[in-house]
């Protein structure tokens, strides 16, 4: 599975996720349920796995799905190449 770009963070802890992105989120350890105003979310509160630079609301950031990193717009593209 690839990078994924996440354009905008719900918030500077979670952001909410579809169910194609679950099985990556639980193996990672990033998943979080039972919140009012969604179904799945992954947890992204311990920042850039780079430089652990925090992810806020409003931030576009990266999954990678491999590594189960999360990552800040800078490093993420980077990875993605």
């Amino acid at each position: 599975m690839p990078v994924i770009h996440f354009e905008t963070a719900d918030s500077a802890e979670r952001t909410q996720i579809g169910e194609g992105i679950v099985k990556f989120a639980v193996a990672a350890g990033r998943l979080e349920t039972g919140r009012d105003g969604g179904k799945y979310f992954l947890l992204h509160d311990d920042g850039c796995a780079v430089d652990g630079d925090p992810i806020e609301a409003g931030d576009s950031f990266f999954f990678d799905t491999d590594a189960g990193d999360v990552l800040c717009e800078r490093h993420g593209s980077e990875r993605r190449g």
